[in-house]
């Protein structure tokens, strides 16, 4: 028997079909060896020898690889191409105590069966460099939370943490929110015309100051109101006239195909993803065999693929849109691996609308993006007509233009359809007089940049080279559940208080960590040690000891109450009566009795910094107060009174804090109002999962009843059960039914 290993269970399925009998494909479900989570596991006194330890849930799956390497022929190790991969490969090694030189490793793009087959004829041994690097990244990164995490708990607040990249990318986010609070706006006016054809009323076109005197404006030229009343009063009574009509055709070239980072960008603009969910249904395509590696920085397309692109656009597109010579594309990345690919559908053929049965709506929207953009990536260019007109007020110095293009040859467009529109401008010649319709003048304000977007904050990481493909979406994802960053109503990352008072602390004696320059210069000398150039552990000596030092010393001169000054208050601590202050805690300011520890009393803040309960409350409040006035506690008996956390409205006990007890509320945003029409207690409320948005009884796990559509509360005139809203109106819930209305 050959055995094979890979790391899950939906890759090590998809390469079973590939297989015959004499081959056994097993998953190790992920990491099998790990640092241990108790202790710092890193011997900084012995050349920083990691200690591994197998974690308790991989226990049962490393016993059972163990029975099965005894019985194999031969071991194949067919974890992912990159140095994460190639780590896991090598714990497997360790884990399962089977011999290297007995042992061959595959590598692969795409699971697909020739991929599969080429790989196979083709084994190597372990790469120790890319094995080194993905230590030392292990190693370096575990020193820094280790040692300064507790640091930010002694000398700031507990449940902190910090990080090589993640303290890097929260400073970015807090240097952004901090230019756009400074931004003072400049105030601008725009003059603009709506003229039309003499001959023809309906023949109109829109025009804007250009020049004055013959020099062309900037954005900022009029400054207030006086200038463009004294430009709309110069021009009263003016003649419009066409004094230049210039024409060219463009070309616009497809962009190239997806890398991680433009990926998880582009799913961010173009549907909404973040960076998590994007590689996660990147993982689950790969996995299942449609589309090639996802944690890529390389720009680069097998010659079968353009081939297949080129045949395919040519049988079901049209010839004019497939290219007679592939097209390429070059890398500016940092520590790009050009012997990579980019991400691209294993078969060019595999069209969206052939695997729209195969995926759910999600991954098919994912996977739609991606063959879209390397088929695009094949095709011919867009050619595009682009005209400006140029109208002479006559008689003064101002002139002004309008521009329009109209698409002459939709080109890669054809597939992928970036938004372009079409601004066709009527047929007009030089030195015709046009009719003034309206004349119009605009105040407008600068805007401060814009909060960052995943897409945005993805771009800058790698702007600067901080970080690799395999690490954007995971520290974005961190920093969000330290509670670092928040996203805003339109998903826009935004720093909490406690980021700046950590990204202060850092900038201000830890420079080194969160410095741009060298946190890009770490990812160059992670790449030397997986080119096997140095060797890993003097990377993290040059790092580790001044870095001991610093904090060392750090601990001893900074205190708390100079990180984390406390403000004064006039608010009286309903309790004992003493003053209450604002202090800073991992989920923001809040209000804490000044006599504490005598009194342990403290409060939330609302968005005005006045205590969550000061003033008149909101009627949600009011009406929960009043729906759970004679609620009990069930542990001492006292009242339960309304609260608000950082997760909404809940019950707590007024014997607090000698009684901790608290109860969640059902009622939240989510809940429908619709009774539950299985068990009759409960009510349906929005839940989300992997396949979509769904509706569940809140009685959950004692009712388990779910539908995949919204419950208007009416019912089904055939069968009795709910109807549900749907794309073309409601339908009966029930399956089999068919009922719609």
């Amino acid at each position: 028997m050959n055995l094979i290993i890979v790391e899950s269970p939906t890759k090590a399925k998809t390469i079973t079909k590939f297989l015959g009998k004499g081959y056994k494909v097993e998953s190790s479900f992920g990491h099998i060896r790990d640092l241990p989570k108790s202790k710092i596991g890193i011997d900084t006194e012995n050349n920083f020898e990691p200690t591994y330890e197998i974690p308790a849930k991989a226990k049962k799956q490393v016993t059972a690889l163990k029975t099965l390497a005894k019985k194999a022929d031969n071991i194949i190790l067919a974890t992912d191409e990159d140095r994460e991969g190639e780590a896991i490969a090598w714990h497997l090694l360790s884990a399962l105590k089977i011999d290297q030189d007995k042992t061959q490793r595959i590598v692969f793009h795409e699971i697909t069966k020739g991929a599969i087959e080429e790989a196979m004829k083709n084994p190597r041994k372990l790469d120790m460099g890319l094995v080194d690097a993905q230590q030392a990244r292990r190693v370096l990164d575990r020193l820094v939370g280790y040692e300064l995490s507790p640091f930010l708990w002694k000398k700031v607040a507990r449940g902190l943490s910090a990080g090589r990249v993640q303290s890097v990318a929260v400073r970015l986010i807090v240097e952004r929110e901090r230019e756009i609070k400074a931004f003072k706006p400049d105030e601008y006016w725009s003059i603009d015309l709506l003229l039309n054809k003499q001959d023809n009323k309906e023949d109109k076109i829109e025009a804007k100051l250009n020049k004055i005197e013959g020099k062309t404006l900037d954005k900022l030229a009029i400054k207030n109101k006086a200038e463009a009343d004294k430009i709309t009063k110069d021009l009263q009574g003016a003649k419009y006239i066409i004094s230049s009509i210039n024409k060219r055709e463009t070309k616009k070239n497809p962009p190239k195909p997806f890398t991680t980072s433009t990926l998880q960008q582009t799913a961010n603009r173009w549907l909404g993803y973040s960076a998590k969910q994007t590689m996660m249904l990147a993982q689950q395509l790969y996995e299942q065999g449609y589309i090639t590696y996802m944690r890529t920085d390389s720009l680069n397309l097998s010659q079968k693929f353009l081939d297949d692109a080129k045949k395919h656009l040519e049988e079901y597109v049209g010839k004019e849109y497939a290219l007679t010579k592939p097209r390429t594309f070059k890398t500016k990345s940092k520590g790009a691996q050009e012997a990579h690919e980019a991400i691209r559908p294993t078969e060019a053929g595999n069209t969206p609308e052939i695997l729209s049965s195969s995926l759910d709506p999600k991954q098919l929207k994912m996977y739609t993006l991606i063959w879209q953009r390397a088929v695009a990536s094949q095709m011919t260019e867009a050619i595009v007509n682009s005209t400006s007109i140029d109208i002479d007020a006559d008689g003064t110095s101002y002139q002004f233009r309008t521009t329009g293009q109209i698409l002459k040859f939709d080109g890669y467009l054809k597939i992928y359809p970036e938004q372009s529109k079409e601004l066709i401008l009527p047929d007009v010649k030089e030195k015709e007089e046009l009719d003034l319709e309206n004349l119009n003048k605009e105040q407008h304000f600068t805007k401060p940049p814009g909060r960052y977007s995943d897409a945005g904050i993805v771009k800058i990481l790698e702007k600067y080279g901080i970080g690799r493909p395999s690490t954007y979406a995971p520290t974005l994802a961190t920093i969000i559940t330290r509670n670092y960053v928040q996203r805003d109503d339109a998903k826009k990352l935004y720093p909490t208080d406690i980021a700046y008072v950590v990204t202060d602390l850092l900038v201000g004696h830890f420079p080194r960590v969160v410095d741009y320059e060298f946190t890009a210069q770490v990812e160059t000398d992670l790449d030397k040690i997986a080119e096997g150039e140095t060797m890993w552990q003097p990377v993290i000596k040059d790092f580790y000891e001044p870095f001991h030092a610093n904090l060392e010393k750090k601990d001893k001169e900074l205190k708390k109450e100079d990180i984390m000054p406390e403000e004064q208050t006039d608010v009286k601590c309903d309790k004992c009566g003493a003053k209450m202050i604002i202090k800073t805690g991992r989920f923001g300011k809040f209000l804490a009795c000044s006599a504490y520890p005598e009194c342990k009393n403290i409060k939330g803040m609302d968005k005005d910094g006045k205590p969550a309960d000061a003033g008149e409350k909101d009627k949600e409040t009011q009406a929960l107060e009043e729906k759970y006035k004679h609620e009990e506690c069930d542990k001492c008996g006292k009242p339960m009174v309304i609260k608000n956390g950082r997760f909404g409205h809940f019950l707590a006990c007024s014997g607090y804090p000698k009684c901790k007890n608290i109860k969640s509320i059902k009622e939240n945003s989510n809940s429908t109002g619709i009774k539950c029409d299985k068990c009759g207690k409960g009510e349906f409320v929005q839940k989300r999962s992997r396949r979509g948005t769904f509706y569940a009884c809140d009685q959950y796990p004692d009712c388990k009843n779910a539908l995949w559509g919204k419950p208007t509360g009416e019912k089904c005139p055939d069968c009795g059960a709910l109807l549900v809203e749907s794309k073309d109106g409601l339908k009966c819930s029930a399956k089999g039914c068919g009922y719609t209305k």
